[in-house]
């Protein structure tokens, strides 16, 4: 699966707080309330390593869906 090929979601319990794309002008991060805002690689790995750390609590976690199916 390559980076362009999937969303990633930062979840509390069921609900998605904050979801980010690559796409082919970098990565863009999606807020709950519709700001879309571009962001570095190092920024969306900001995001990620605290609930991934367990950091932010138990009840947020990090989602990755692949946004079709892949042929394996």
């Amino acid at each position: 699966m390559k980076n362009s090929e999937c969303t990633i979601y930062i979840m509390f319990k069921d609900t998605w707080l904050q979801k980010f794309r690559k796409e082919e002008d970098g990565w863009k991060e999606y807020s709950r309330n519709g700001t879309v805002r571009p962001c570095t690689a190092e920024q969306f790995i900001s995001h990620i390593l605290p609930p991934l750390a367990g950091i932010k609590g138990p009840d947020v976690t990090v989602k990755v869906e692949p946004d079709a199916k892949i042929k394996i």
